[in-house]
């Protein structure tokens, strides 16, 4: 038996940071929407029981560390499962990229996992499931727009934001997530106005979503990492309508109604940006071709 799951990457559209909670987390809360950049999830039911993770990537671990193993194997756990699977990863969206590729190919495991292991759970219950594997996870189960808070863990879906062009560059340097949350400076931040983010998408109004696209992170990786400055400015240069990094970064994307300005933006950056896409929004759940 086999099925496959389509895994989006998911840009921030706002990323604000409240508090830090007693438990050591931040208390967070992020509109987040899907964008038509994919990894796919191949999954084959194995008799033996063992979970096994393949992947056309060399920067994709196969064991616990990969966040769809352990989706696999916190099912497997709970439900009491005797057969296993084989997981084939095929790695479209950038690794360690601020775009939830990771937490996306979970979803994607549970999603799958829960038709080729007749869980029949709904995705509300695969969503709870989600939250212990990361925080991201969660939204990634739905594969919506959104509106994320707790951890990360605690969502609320929102109509897709309208249709536009999504030009997304990775640089070459990493950024560590953890880091820049130890290093954001809480007392100082200047707070995304989330609430008139999510009128905006409820109205469908593309000019409001781009005025009020917001990340509070960027106060601490933009000092930290200029080559991400420097593509957020020659996006803009380029004739993006708006521009943002995307989690704790290091991707920057720029929203585009006209494809033939995203190729022009595509093409600025071909200079000093070799990890360079140009996506469609999505916005909303979509199924393999």
């Amino acid at each position: 038996m086999y099925t496959s799951e389509k895994a989006p990457a998911k840009i921030n559209l706002t990323l604000d940071v409240l508090y830090k909670r007693p438990d050591q987390y931040h208390e967070v809360e992020m509109v987040m929407t899907t964008v038509d950049l994919a990894d796919r999830i191949e999954l084959f039911l194995l008799e033996s029981g063992q979970i096994k993770v393949e992947s056309d990537s060399r920067f994709i671990p196969n064991d616990e560390r990969n966040l769809a193993y352990r989706a696999a194997k916190l099912l497997k756990e709970r439900f009491l499962i005797k057969k296993g699977v084989i997981i084939k990863i095929d790695k479209q969206i950038p690794v360690a990229a601020g775009l939830a590729g990771g937490s996306s190919d979970a979803a994607a495991t549970l999603r799958g996992l829960n038709r080729l292991w007749n869980l029949n759970l709904t995705m509300d219950e695969l969503a709870v499931i989600g939250s212990e594997i990361g925080s991201d996870v969660s939204f990634c189960v739905y594969n919506s727009t959104a509106i994320a808070k707790g951890r990360g863990e605690k969502i609320t879906e929102l109509p897709p934001p309208p249709q536009c062009w999504v030009v997304l560059a990775k640089p070459s340097q990493g950024v560590s997530t953890q880091s820049v949350y130890q290093s954001l400076r809480l007392d100082q931040l200047d707070h995304p106005d989330t609430g008139g983010m999510i009128m905006a998408i409820k109205n469908a109004d593309y000019q409001g979503i781009c005025t009020r696209l917001k990340n509070v992170l960027e106060t601490v990786t933009l000092p930290k990492n200029p080559e991400v400055q420097q593509i957020k400015s020659q996006m803009l240069r380029s004739g993006a309508d708006a521009v943002l990094m995307s989690g704790s970064g290091p991707t920057v994307y720029g929203l585009v109604k006209h494809e033939s300005r995203a190729i022009r933006i595509y093409n600025s950056l071909r200079g000093f940006c070799e990890d360079v896409h140009i996506v469609r929004m999505l916005g909303a759940q979509q199924t393999l071709d």
